[in-house]
């Protein structure tokens, strides 16, 4: 008959041995109910965990895991809009933007091409982190001349709901960098592909 490893640290009835061998055994088997225990207890917390969020993706219909994807159309040429953004995240690059409230601040530059730009946001109450990636394709169809997908990801892999977080870290620093404002801009998204985006409030996050 087979039998579980757990109980090989029991000792049988019959068995001869000192009181410190027997308290060993004994604290080794405790040991190992302790640390299945834990496990069980962390397998059903993921599992409840996971049970939430998909629930909330058939409620709300948006992703499952925080984030937004915005489509963006300019009549200014893919290097302006690239390099615009990039001196706006070097000018949001410290705390100080956000002593008044808001989180127009902690953006850090992490790598451009010129297809590409990458860079992070830092939420400044809470710390979070989030992953921000512009990709730039030039456009054949007037008057858009570059179509930029701008997409911000929560780092915090259990994060579900963000109060429109994602699609602020994008759209403020669209708005920072004055790109909103030029002709002809153009911006397609929605609740499906960006997390709670019609309850956004830039002014606060």
């Amino acid at each position: 008959m087979l039998r579980s490893r757990s109980y090989e640290a029991i000792p049988d009835k019959d068995e001869v041995g000192s009181p410190e061998i027997t308290e060993r055994r004994r604290r080794k088997f405790h040991r190992l109910c302790t640390c299945k225990c834990c496990m069980a207890a962390t397998g059903t917390s993921l599992v409840v965990v996971f049970a939430v969020v998909f629930s909330l993706y058939l409620v709300n219909g948006g992703p499952l895991h925080a984030s937004c994807t915005i489509d963006w159309g300019f009549s200014q040429n893919c290097s302006s809009v690239n390099a615009s953004l990039i001196k706006q995240i070097s000018k949001w690059n410290t705390s100080d933007n956000c002593k008044n409230g808001g989180e127009k601040c902690l953006y850090k530059f992490v790598s451009a091409s010129k297809t590409e730009l990458t860079a992070t946001h830092t939420t400044p109450v809470h710390m979070y982190v989030d992953d921000l990636t512009f990709t730039f394709t030039d456009s054949q169809t007037p008057p858009t001349k570059c179509r930029v997908k701008a997409h911000s990801t929560s780092e915090t892999w259990y994060a579900h709901l963000d109060f429109s977080t994602n699609y602020c870290n994008l759209r403020n620093l669209a708005e920072g960098a004055g790109l909103t404002e030029l002709p002809n801009f153009t911006e397609l998204t929605s609740d499906k592909i960006c997390t709670q985006y019609s309850s956004r409030n830039c002014t606060k996050y």
